[in-house]
């Protein structure tokens, strides 16, 4: 299948604008929308029985062998490398993450690891939960750029106490974009009795996910990122032996009746993003998914390359730990502020309709650059003659 601009006719994006930025809130394709409502007409028609009866069975429903959730579930988790029973859906990763840290037993003197390249709702958490329990949270300072993912697994390492509980790790991290070395984390990690939960809001759809292969205790994800999912859209993993203490951070009708009901028995919602994730699944495997994630790597790769070259600064990120998004450094005479982010991303944006993210680190702006199926070469070289001349 021929990927690039010609892509975008799968898409409402605006064909006039140069979009570089999927990474953030996700781009959800025609076809899957047009399954999200038909979902949600199908609802108005019998919302009793849809919303009761069949969602997750709360109701019988003798006409279904499952409730639509497990049934929906069933296609997702294997593409994520799970058992259905040991993965549930949640609107984000925030989510995910409130639930796991909402329900680890924390005390005086426990710690908490996170890195500073962590995102910036997930840090937030931790801060709020350690706070709340009496624990340290504890942020392993990430020698930036990364030069060898080695470097990062001996930080966490050597920042592991006798008090450390959890380490929260990213498995694609969100401004810098780098592909994290998870297995070889919980590996040492667990072998220090030190239990780990990912942040994998940028891997599925991004890259090949094999959840139960990690070796992790906890993984909460975006679906409705590069998985193509309508927004509100996510799920939370966690081993079996970790299931019985995980309670949903919402109190409702599934509480302590075991892990599948404390998430799938809650309040009124829409469910119609987790039950049309089968069809962005199905699309995503029609316009082939190896082709899909060579393209969109190859791109980010070529695209850290040339912008470099444009700008005359340097890629010091490693293949290896480079997916479907790349970060690289601005020229100097962009400026060095968040400041300076904000407004160059506005001009880039009304004068020249590049939707790129932009923040500031070690005295200078950074471009995160997203290459989805839609995005070309030329995109890329736009935005690089875009910054260029402002700089």
């Amino acid at each position: 299948m021929p990927f690039g601009r010609s892509m975008l006719s799968h898409w409402l994006l605006d064909p006039e604008q140069t979009y570089l930025n999927h990474g953030t809130v996700g781009v959800t394709p025609r076809r899957v929308l047009e399954k999200q409502q038909a979902l949600r007409d199908e609802i108005e028609r019998q919302p009793s029985r849809f919303l009761l009866r069949e969602l997750a069975g709360e109701m019988p429903a003798p006409w279904r062998e499952k409730s639509r959730l497990r049934e929906a579930m069933d296609r997702v988790a294997p593409f994520l490398g799970s058992r259905p029973e040991d993965m549930v859906f949640v609107p984000n990763v925030t989510v995910g993450v409130n639930a796991v840290l909402g329900s680890i037993p924390l005390a005086p003197g426990d710690e908490v690891l996170i890195t500073d390249l962590a995102y910036g709702a997930v840090r937030t958490t931790a801060r709020v939960v350690c706070e709340r329990s009496g624990a340290t949270l504890k942020t392993v300072a990430i020698d930036y750029p990364v030069r060898d993912s080695g470097d990062v697994v001996e930080s966490v390492v050597n920042a592991i106490t006798p008090a450390t509980k959890l380490a929260i790790v990213d498995h694609v991290t969100a401004q810098t974009a780098l592909v994290l070395p998870v297995a070889s984390i919980a590996r040492e990690c667990h072998a220090r009795g030190v239990a780990v939960l990912v942040d994998g809001a940028h891997a599925p759809g991004s890259r090949h996910v094999d959840i139960g292969a990690l070796g992790v205790d906890w993984y909460s994800a975006n679906l409705h990122k590069w998985m193509l999912t309508p927004r509100g859209c996510g799920i939370l993993w966690a081993a079996p032996e970790r299931q019985s203490i995980l309670h949903s951070p919402i109190v409702s009708w599934g509480r302590d009746r075991g892990f599948l009901h404390e998430f799938e028995h809650t309040p009124t919602f829409d469910p119609t993003s987790f039950l049309a994730a089968p069809e962005a699944i199905a699309l995503l495997q029609e316009w082939g998914f190896d082709a899909c994630v060579a393209y969109m790597h190859g791109l980010a790769w070529d695209a850290g390359l040339a912008l470099t070259e444009r700008w005359q600064t340097t890629l010091d990120t490693p293949r290896e730990m480079t997916g479907a998004m790349v970060t690289v450094p601005l020229p100097s005479g962009a400026g060095a502020t968040e400041d300076d982010a904000t407004r160059l991303r506005l001009e880039l944006l009304v004068e020249d309709g590049i939707e790129v993210a932009l923040h500031a680190y070690g005295g200078r702006l950074w471009a995160r650059v997203s290459t989805q199926i839609y995005n070309d070469t030329a995109d890329v070289m736009w935005l690089g003659e875009a910054v260029a001349r402002r700089a």
